[in-house]
């Protein structure tokens, strides 16, 4: 009889735990977010995962009646982890979403499992115009290359920059960046005297900044992915490039905010276009760097601003499908129009990119710091690779 009263007890528990199990389970939703948290994009993985932290501490861990887990994976920027992370993801963690992805090889290589599964997922970083027509379950809460670099090809030539080389990281965004500088600059009457390109990995800028100076450009046009800026700033200077009238612009992954103290006086008066300064003055802004600083001791950067936009407008959906998601989640994702640290953005329901306003940078010394401080803004832009 004991024992016939042991095993009742223990089938009574277990009938008990299934579904308790299951309504756990049911009030909590995941969210897989990919960053490069180790190797050469470390930086890129620091800020958005700082930047999470942050949202979540100051906005709660609840949204669509649920409780929001974050699951951080780190990729070390190589797409096979990427994709292998992706699918445990979708397959054992359940995850609602998928975000984060630091490079457009990461995000390329994610497509096909957000498509198949149906999971949204939302860029918070890189940058090529393509990555959201790689599958209809796409958006991006970064920016695209296009954006930042029509906008330097409007800027250069009507402050005496006629004569210009590039210089661009050899990959998608690098290539938008070179063909929509070059072709904006060309129809502003300007010309392109040389197209140079660097490897994505391990890159060392002094031959092809040799290259630079004997051309005699009146500037440079530099995109780098986020992290490469400072050592290129370095051999910049040790090049003499900035002492022999070469002006230096680009696009503002080249002035990060995150390493922008660490490349000296070298950076004064580079001119950068991008959607985000940690000098945008803003009172959103000021809290948002402020509560940054405090809690994390380094300043945000563009990547970190993905971040936490990324997560607004994942909360924001998720209220709005009461926690569902897959094809639920996707409609309340698009066409959601936020005030965000640097600036107001739209998600455009037909083409889920990114729409907002693109400033103009000049690096200044204030208070003993390097800052990219705003004097011209381009409003609401669409991505120049969606609009023919």
């Amino acid at each position: 009889m004991t024992r016939r009263r042991h095993l009742i007890a223990l089938a009574c528990a277990t009938a008990l735990a299934a579904p308790l199990s299951a309504h756990a389970q049911a009030d909590t939703v995941k969210i897989g977010v990919i960053l490069p948290m180790t190797g050469q994009s470390a930086s890129t993985g620091k800020q958005i995962a700082a930047a999470i932290q942050l949202f979540q501490a100051q906005n709660g861990k609840k949204a669509g009646g649920k409780t929001v887990e974050v699951l951080i994976k780190d990729d070390a920027g190589v797409a096979d982890n990427t994709r292998r992370l992706a699918q445990e993801l979708v397959v054992n963690d359940k995850v609602v979403a998928l975000a984060g992805f630091g490079l457009t090889p990461l995000a390329l290589a994610t497509a096909p499992i957000a498509t198949q599964s149906k999971t949204p997922m939302v860029v918070m970083a890189a940058a090529t115009s393509a990555i959201t027509e790689a599958s209809p379950y796409i958006t991006r809460t970064s920016f695209t290359l296009p954006q930042a670099a029509v906008a330097m090809g409007d800027w250069a030539p009507k402050n005496g920059i006629k004569k210009v080389v590039t210089l661009v990281t050899d990959y998608g965004p690098g290539n938008d960046a070179e063909k929509y500088f070059s072709d904006r600059i060309l129809l502003n009457s300007g010309q392109v005297l040389e197209k140079l390109r660097t490897p994505l990995r391990s890159p060392d800028f002094a031959p092809v900044l040799q290259k630079v100076r004997d051309a005699k450009p009146d500037a440079l046009f530099v995109f780098l992915p986020s992290g490469q800026g400072a050592q290129f700033m370095k051999q910049f200077g040790e090049r003499g490039l900035d002492k022999a009238g070469i002006k230096l612009i680009g696009t503002g992954d080249i002035t990060d905010d995150d390493q922008l103290n660490d490349m000296g006086d070298v950076a004064l008066g580079v001119v950068t276009t991008q959607h985000y300064s940690a000098a945008h003055p803003s009172p959103m802004n000021k809290k948002f760097v402020a509560d940054f600083q405090a809690m994390h001791k380094f300043r945000p950067n563009f990547m970190a601003v993905g971040g936490w936009d990324g997560m607004r407008l994942l909360y924001n959906g998720l209220n709005a499908s009461k926690g569902a998601g897959n094809d639920a989640l996707m409609a309340a994702l698009k066409g959601q129009v936020f005030e965000s640290p640097r600036g107001q953005i739209l998600i455009d329901a037909q083409t889920r990119e990114i729409v907002q306003d693109i400033y103009t940078r000049r690096v200044e010394k204030k208070d003993g710091q390097l800052w990219n401080v705003e004097f011209d803004v381009q409003k609401s832009v669409k991505d120049p690779g969606k609009t023919k």
